[in-house]
């Protein structure tokens, strides 16, 4: 059975620099403290608590003995302020893509215009981006929610940075009988999941079975099974090997294998190396 890999996978530039930044500060002696999970993988998450690293839930939970990182995700600017004055540093770890977003709807809202932003909106991306201009940001999951908006006047159209493509341009289209002018549409889809979707879409369509290794939790992992999916049905979403059935591999002769962006390189070896092994396994078998 053969293993194939896509050309993109794994941790991107936004989550290995959160990553770094924390394994930074403890080097330094810190004592870290994440407001919500850093990034959207729990066994990378483990790993790090297992350095020291614990996770608060709110900013009061905070002290001034602390050094408080904000997630890849981002936060609102309340939050933000209040996280300063109350712990004795501060990381911003936000991803600079979603930084990108937070500016543009910041801008636009001060323009007095409205913001349409493709996306989740109970995502704590989400949540942070609304929370820079919080009186005139709508998000909608696809097209068909843009229906319930009132008339938008001079939109600005943005994505979430972890969604698919087709939602985008959708929702972008959709806008368009809702303004009051041409909106201003500008993808902020980060390079790093558009390359991973492709790159999983390019491969999809040549083998028999596909697992995507990510978190249930991520949204890019969940959008990278949704595009495996429109090729090769047999696609699986798993955290880790421990996870492969191996009856899923019946009559499997080529597997793909991609992973979310949050997802690091010691637990994707994991579970290549389990396929690999299951491989063997049936070729001794069949010999």
């Amino acid at each position: 059975m053969e293993v194939l890999l896509a050309d993109e996978f794994g941790f991107c530039f936004g989550v290995e620099r959160a990553v770094e930044m924390v394994e930074d500060a403890l080097q330094e002696g810190a004592t870290v403290r994440s407001l919500g999970a850093l990034i959207h993988n729990t066994q990378e998450m483990k790993r790090l608590e297992a350095e020291g690293v614990r996770t608060i839930n709110a900013p009061e939970e905070a002290s001034q003995d602390v050094t408080a990182v904000i997630r890849a995700h981002g936060v609102t600017p309340m939050v933000q302020l209040e996280l300063e004055s109350r712990a004795a540093r501060v990381i911003d770890a936000t991803c600079p893509f979603v930084t990108k977003v937070q500016k543009l709807a910041e801008r636009a809202a001060a323009q007095g215009r409205d913001v349409v932003v493709a996306g989740n909106p109970d995502h704590p991306e989400m949540i942070g981006v609304v929370g820079y201009a919080p009186n005139n940001t709508y998000v909608v999951r696809d097209a068909t929610e843009v229906a319930n908006l009132p008339q938008l006047h001079a939109p600005i159209v943005l994505s979430q940075t972890t969604i698919k493509l087709q939602t985008f341009q959708e929702v972008a289209e959709a806008v368009r009988a809702k303004a009051d002018a041409e909106p201003q549409v500008i993808n902020t889809i980060c390079s790093a999941t558009r390359d991973r979707q492709d790159a999983a879409r390019a491969l999809a369509g040549h083998v028999d079975a596909f697992y995507i290794i990510g978190g249930r939790h991520s949204s890019n992992s969940v959008k990278l099974l949704a595009v495996c999916k429109e090729q090769c049905e047999k696609s699986f979403l798993v955290e880790t090997a421990d996870e492969i059935n191996p009856a899923d591999l019946e009559n499997v002769e080529r597997v793909g294998v991609t992973a979310g962006a949050s997802t690091p390189n010691w637990l994707i070896n994991q579970v290549v190396e389990r396929l690999r092994e299951l491989g063997r396994e049936k070729e001794a078998v069949v010999a």
